[in-house]
């Protein structure tokens, strides 16, 4: 039936209690009117069954899930203001809120800031835990169901998916209805098996990924292909993809796309406080890390600070360096009599290092840093890992055969001379 007929048959069925208006969304299963309340004299959205699916659903299932989904009282889940059958049609009625859904909001900016993709997360993942807590799953987790509204989400079509699919079940994908959407479903249910509320965290870390990233993860050409990643192949990380995603972000979303249910979280209030989690305080440790000397007071110890900072790491270098540039200038200075030269290159050579070991100090890495930067403060062996500075292999290279130079013109060539 087309959707223009479908609103005719409506504006007849409720006619004295909703005064049907214009088609504001449409899908596979229903199309959505605005409509005047009559009875209370505000603005309403009626969904509407079509009725090749409302023949396969059946009447009271689809009205019984609906009821229980209407008891769902939450900041973040769209509340339902009434339900039915008229002329065989099935209805609900929710409000008609300003705004739009989050697919709007991402086929406009295709990502969001961080933290504001995160802030929406939660308020879904808060809605999702007060509805499974009440026995009510959504199965249906997607950014066409989550409305924006004063910039808050709020989660709709609550029992919809359930109905259907308890309703209908095979004998609707027979139809060619497809009950979830491919892009956002769980391996669990794209395979068929029972369902739990572990799916929803599944389809919501979906969501969260899309808006972090611009599309959800395994996207491909088709639903058939993606479904086929997503059974075969591991998430990868978000952070190839958009650096600024925090690392215990990454991680939580993650686990929330293991292919089994039982590797993810448990609830949505766990997910929750992962993706909130802040990165450990310094001189604590993550799980699985073995603590450091100083973990009991909180900080690093003097000498675990230095290691960190690699300040020795910068000393050797530098008497290196300086070593080798005095040594040379001992043989090449009094070749051109500039033997005067020599003493000011020592003192200043000896005055370069703390000046060296100073700015080693002020511009490496320090734990906090560390923290802020990684999400994890990695520990080896009981001790703060120590590496020399950051240079190529070349300038490494350079920095070895100069002291294998220095160290035979000191200890052979020059006593040879000498004699």
């Amino acid at each position: 039936m087309t959707s223009s007929r479908l609103q005719e048959r409506a504006h007849a069925a409720l006619a004295g209690r909703y005064e049907i208006a214009e088609e504001i969304g449409r899908g596979a299963t229903a199309v959505v009117f605005r409509a005047k309340d009559e009875r209370h004299g505000r603005d309403v959205a009626v969904k509407v069954l079509r009725p090749e699916v409302t023949a396969v659903v059946g009447r009271e299932r689809f009205l019984r899930e609906i009821e229980l989904a209407s008891k769902l009282a939450h900041p973040h889940i769209l509340p339902m203001y009434d339900s039915g059958e008229s002329d065989g049609l099935l209805y609900h009625v929710s409000p008609l809120l300003e705004g739009e859904t989050l697919r709007e909001r991402l086929d406009r900016e295709k990502m969001l800031p961080v933290e504001e993709a995160l802030r929406i997360g939660n308020e879904i993942l808060d809605g999702l835990d007060y509805a499974h807590s009440h026995g009510v799953m959504h199965r249906d987790i997607k950014p066409s169901n989550v409305l924006l509204s004063a910039g808050h989400a709020l989660i709709s079509d609550f029992g919809v998916a359930m109905a259907l699919e308890r309703g209908g079940g095979s004998r609707l994908t027979a139809t060619g209805v497809v009950v979830g959407t491919p892009a956002y479903m769980s391996p669990e249910q794209a395979g068929g098996e029972e369902l739990d509320a572990r799916s929803d965290l599944y389809s919501a870390a979906c969501v969260i990924c899309e808006l972090l990233c611009g599309e959800p993860p395994f996207a491909s050409r088709s639903a058939q292909a993606t479904m086929a990643r997503r059974l075969t192949e591991e998430p990868g990380s978000m952070r190839t993809t958009r650096a600024s995603i925090p690392v215990h972000v990454d991680a939580a979303l993650r686990k929330a796309l293991s292919r089994l249910p039982a590797d993810r979280f448990r609830s949505a209030s766990e997910l929750a406080d992962a993706l909130a989690a802040q990165p450990p305080a310094v001189g604590e440790v993550s799980r699985g890390e073995q603590a450091p000397v100083a973990r009991r007071t909180g900080k690093l110890t003097f000498w675990e600070e230095m290691r960190r900072r690699k300040v020795w790491s910068a000393g050797v270098v530098y008497a290196s360096v300086a070593s080798g540039i005095v040594g040379s200038a001992d043989v090449l200075l009094p070749l051109v009599g500039l033997e005067v030269a020599l003493g000011p290159l020592v003192g200043l050579a000896f005055f370069g290092l703390p000046i060296v070991l100073l700015l080693a100090w002020a511009f490496e890495i320090t734990p906090e840093q560390e923290v802020r930067r990684t999400g994890s403060w990695k520990v080896s062996k009981g001790n703060l890992p120590r590496s020399w500075p950051l240079l190529s292999a070349g300038a490494k290279v350079f920095l070895a055969l100069m002291l294998a130079g220095l160290a035979v013109w000191l200890l052979v060539l020059r006593p040879l001379l000498a004699d």
